[in-house]
């Protein structure tokens, strides 16, 4: 498995965020990895850099760099002390100072649901910066029941009291999208999403103030924006979607709709698991790898 370095840049506000980086691997045949695009990652709501913690090497292996982002508030990135900039609008504005800094003008990017709420909005106004992207489990339209059980546990402050308890709390959450998934990986879930809080518990690995706005309903299930970006994005950029087939937040009606606004993008469906496919199952990472296969 490839290893990882940290790489880091200063937001406009003066915030610290981290990105996992990992260097593309030599691949006999290929052109030079530096004359590839990248790949940018950005995941959930809820979650940080080392969900893909196995994707990003596998994409790496391929010849292109990846960075997999902590976006503020999350992971290893500073949290903020005003809760109103926990908004994609912002996330999409540290994105772009973060590809400045490193010297990237373009990426391909991979979004998990909150990450692909970002990749729109950078399309909707920073298109140029977008060569392509996976959009995971997410679309313009979101469904509302997903909305809704997103609300019932994020930003909740929840303590456990060993690695035990906190794989059973994840459990919990997410058994009916996972229902598959092993102790073993309830356990790897656990240690993504926690970390000791230096009194004996275990704390969330988010400022529980990210969740300030679904919590008030000021997120929506759409808005013009969204719908605009997306278009812009699917319409101009070669884009995949990925949907887990027992998905709550894209539900087949919001997933048809995306199709037929954008005939041309391609589409993969992850069998046996909902919201949201880690990207590794053999459906989506056949279908990216072949997707990115099609890409400088």
């Amino acid at each position: 498995m490839s290893h990882y370095s940290l790489t880091s840049t200063t937001s406009s506000d003066g915030l610290t965020l981290v990105a996992r980086d990992y260097p593309a691997a030599a691949v006999p045949g290929m052109a030079a990895s530096p004359a590839r695009l990248p790949v940018i990652c950005i995941h959930g709501l809820t979650r940080n850099a080392s969900d893909f913690d196995e994707f990003a090497p596998i994409v790496a292996g391929l010849g292109r760099r990846v960075l997999a982002l902590d976006v503020r508030g999350r992971g290893e990135s500073d949290r903020d002390p005003d809760p109103d900039h926990y908004n994609a609008q912002v996330y999409a504005d540290d994105v772009v100072r973060f590809m400045d800094t490193l010297g990237l003008p373009q990426a391909i990017f991979v979004g998990t649901s909150m990450g692909g709420l970002i990749t729109m909005t950078l399309a909707g106004e920073r298109i140029d910066r977008v060569a392509a992207a996976v959009l995971n489990d997410i679309g313009p339209w979101i469904s509302h029941k997903g909305l809704a059980r997103i609300a019932g546990y994020a930003g909740k402050r929840v303590l456990p009291a060993s690695w035990d308890e906190a794989a059973a709390y994840l459990k919990s959450l997410n058994a009916g999208a996972f229902p598959d998934n092993t102790d073993a990986e309830w356990d790897k879930w656990a240690r993504r999403a926690f970390a000791p809080d230096g009194n004996g518990m275990l704390a969330p690995r988010y400022d529980p103030d990210i969740a300030k706005g679904l919590q008030e309903g000021r997120l929506k299930g759409t808005s013009p924006g969204l719908r605009r970006g997306f278009r812009r994005l699917a319409g101009t950029r070669p884009t995949l979607l990925v949907r887990g087939a027992l998905s709550d937040l894209l539900e087949d009606r919001q997933c048809a709709w995306m199709r037929r606004q954008a005939p041309a993008m391609r589409y993969a469906e992850v069998p046996g698991v909902g919201h949201a496919p880690m990207l590794t199952e053999p459906a989506a990472l056949d279908a990216i790898t072949r997707f990115l296969a099609t890409l400088p």
